[in-house]
């Protein structure tokens, strides 16, 4: 990943470089956000920061996309590059002149000097993607992770049928519809969805004062293979050490992982589903454009931005000076 990262710097001119450049400990590596940057700029009164795939030559966007490659597994890579390729159907079906709609207006940050043990670290972000990725020591923090498609389902055109997060949607309501009567009173939070996932492009992730759910203590061995199986389709997007973490962290949760549903369970009803535990949360919501219209995130409550891994870091490097 510090190759990619490098290689892709060192590919650019002083002027890409500069845009495309932070110090670790700048402020903007805590910007999160899933709009188009027309929006950020309406909303926020600033813009989107970092150098767009437009602003690059082909041979540099090779690089771009390889460091993303690199935080990402394959089926990650994938999603990702399709999210990104969705902007030429909302191009055609908003009749956009593509100042809006361009699969080439995502931006790439490196935060820091790419290195084998100093804390750095890149984003790439754009319309409905954001991957935010620290790097320590040879270990790996990928939060918030979001993923987002427009259409859900594409309808028309030689793309008719593709459904980016198809697997997201049907895990989901597979697990609801798997609830007896009694269950399903537990995990319906809320009998119309929410228009957005709670957290929206909060810095620190939060749902409080919302009710938990169904906990997974309450489900049949069947249905927690069922929620395992949601849970492993969002970890299934980060590289093998890190799909592991997020593994982990659902087994080490245990019976308090909760399942939370709102809206309709039918195909085509607006919905909203979330899978919590003490340490990560997952949430997923299609309401929008007729409920053709998908936002999902990773979120750890600790370790979004590397968190965790930095206050491991640090704490290592305090009690290696006061043994000496």
């Amino acid at each position: 990943m510090a190759s990619a990262a490098t290689a892709f710097l060192n590919s650019l001119t002083d002027e890409q470089r500069a845009k495309a450049s932070f110090a670790f400990d700048n402020d903007e590596r805590f910007f999160f956000h899933f709009v188009p940057g027309n929006n950020i700029q309406q909303s926020l009164n600033r813009q989107r920061l970092g150098l767009t795939l437009g602003e690059m030559q082909p041979y540099q966007r090779h690089l771009a996309m390889a460091l993303l490659s690199a935080g990402l597994s394959q089926a990650g890579f994938i999603k990702a590059t399709s999210i990104m390729s969705l902007e030429d159907v909302l191009r055609i079906l908003e009749k956009d002149d593509g100042k809006r709609r361009d699969p080439l207006k995502y931006h790439f940050s490196v935060f820091g000097t790419p290195s084998d043990t100093s804390a750095w670290g890149f984003r790439v972000e754009g319309h409905h993607l954001s991957q935010n990725f620290v790097v320590k020591d040879g270990k790996l923090a990928g939060s918030p992770s979001f993923f987002g498609t427009n259409p859900a389902e594409v309808r028309i055109g030689p793309r008719k049928g593709l459904r980016v997060l198809g697997r997201e949607e049907d895990l989901g309501r597979a697990l609801f519809a798997s609830l007896t009567a009694e269950q399903k009173k537990t995990a319906l939070v809320q009998e119309k969805a929410f228009s957005d996932i709670l957290t929206a492009a909060s810095r620190k992730a939060s749902i409080a004062g919302q009710p938990d759910g169904l906990s997974a203590a309450k489900m049949t061995a069947k249905q927690r293979g069922m929620l395992e199986a949601v849970v492993a389709v969002y970890a299934a997007n980060m590289p093998p050490e890190l799909q592991a973490h997020r593994m982990g962290q659902f087994k080490a949760a245990g019976a308090n992982v909760y399942f939370a549903w709102a809206g309709g369970e039918k195909l085509g009803d607006p919905h909203y589903y979330r899978v919590a535990a003490r340490k990560f949360l997952i949430e997923y919501d299609n309401t929008q454009n007729e409920a053709n219209h998908v936002h999902s995130v990773w979120r750890d409550y600790t370790g979004d931005f590397g968190g965790d891994l930095l206050a491991r870091h640090y704490q290592e490097s305090h009690t290696q000076v006061a043994r000496r």
